[in-house]
């Protein structure tokens, strides 16, 4: 039985004892209500975990990030420059900024520093410098940090979620940013994930890494890993709630894995030029990491991509790219569904109303259904289709 439940209009500092802001430093040209710059930290030094792209061209930010040690007070992101191929500046940037923030905030422990925008640009370290004492922290700040941290993205994405435990209750809250760039790999664009549950960084690591490998790295939107992917867990034990045995653990991963699962299928629903929001099931596979990697070469797959953009009922495009899988497959064993009407069986096609299936097509929500017909493994992956205006408004990006 599931024991946590979905706060409304939760947030990153839904949980006890987190603060948040997000500011206009003049990083990205001004606009009504933009944010550019954003901070969010603990009133305890938090354990934390993390996982990074694994794009072999990293920012300085993941660079300086990879150093720390120890407890954390808090992060600090800005948008507008990905601090990446800039040199060895963009690392001393990166640690004179975070020095910045412990100064600021009379912190004994570090901050981790995280950025996202156009690569090869350095970061205006004089802006963010001066913009550090303008933050307000709030425990209501949440909202205002989503803001600060997006670039292309049409809407924030926030979560929050109450775990009632037999020995009381805690609080998780996420937040993440990402639109274009995405097919993560061990990490998403930004997200950042609170909980007031006391874990340990051995165990937040774990956790953070299986939740990721079943959420944020089963989203595609264009089929390109970021250099800056990057996802933060910090844990402060504020509510008093110290998590020990499996039985804990394993109600605390139930419901990261909720959090992760809703951020990372926010960001597939706002992929830039998204016409269609495309979840893939598998199930029937020789086990789960085989169905996940099914389903994530589906969602990946530009020729399906773009048979669902253009409304394309060729279900031979499904079929190559589950081939495409590093999976056991056995092709005249395959159905395929989509949205609910079968289009295929043992691997070829049978009779099907082709008129309900354009309909079901004219849906934002593409559900397609593989029954592999080998095992019982199962996985789910989200993305979305590729449009002119993806093509568009990525030709024209930095100018």
């Amino acid at each position: 039985m599931k024991k946590f439940k979905k706060i409304k209009n939760g947030t990153v500092t839904s949980p006890e004892g987190f603060f948040a802001d997000g500011i206009f430093a003049g990083l990205k040209s001004a606009g009504e209500d933009k944010l550019d710059l954003g901070i969010l930290l603990s009133e305890e030094p938090c354990e934390w975990a993390a996982t990074y792209t694994d794009n072999k061209i990293k920012s300085s930010s993941i660079d300086y990030c990879k150093e720390i040690e120890g407890k954390i007070k808090g992060i600090i992101v800005n948008s507008g420059s990905a601090n990446c191929c800039v040199g060895y500046q963009g690392l001393i940037d990166s640690r004179d900024i975070a020095t910045k923030c412990k100064e600021i905030f009379n912190s004994k422990e570090p901050f981790l520093m995280s950025s996202t925008g156009v690569i090869g640009v350095e970061i205006p370290v004089g802006l963010i410098m001066n913009s550090i004492e303008k933050f307000n922290l709030d425990s209501n700040g949440g909202e205002k940090f989503s803001r600060a941290i997006i670039t292309t993205d049409s809407k924030t994405k926030n979560v929050s979620v109450n775990v009632n435990s037999k020995n009381g209750s805690y609080k998780i809250g996420g937040v993440a940013k990402g639109s274009g760039m995405i097919h993560p790999k061990m990490g998403t664009m930004l997200s950042y994930i609170t909980t007031d549950a006391g874990l340990n960084s051995e165990d937040l690591t774990s956790l953070l890494r299986e939740s990721v490998e079943n959420s944020f790295n089963q989203i595609d939107v264009d089929g390109d890993t970021s250099t800056n992917d990057t996802v933060v867990v910090m844990a402060n034990g504020k509510s008093g709630i110290n998590l020990n045995t499996p039985d804990e653990i394993n109600e605390f991963k139930e419901a990261l894995d909720y959090v992760t699962k809703f951020l990372a299928k926010q960001i597939a629903e706002d992929g830039e030029g998204i016409s269609h929001l495309i979840t893939v099931e598998v199930n029937g596979a020789k086990n789960d990491k085989d169905a996940l990697s099914v389903s994530n070469a589906v969602v990946s797959s530009s020729l399906v991509k773009t048979a669902i953009f253009g409304k394309d009922p060729n279900w031979g495009r499904i079929m190559m790219a589950i081939g495409n899988a590093d999976a056991e497959i056995i092709r005249d064993k395959i159905k395929i569904f989509v949205n609910g009407i079968q289009i295929s069986e043992e691997g070829k096609s049978i009779s099907f109303h082709y008129q309900s299936v354009l309909s079901a097509l004219d849906n934002f929500q593409i559900d397609i259904e593989i029954d592999l017909g080998i095992a019982s493994g199962r996985g789910i992956a989200w993305g979305s289709d590729l449009t002119e205006e993806y093509v568009v408004f990525n030709s024209a990006y930095t100018t």
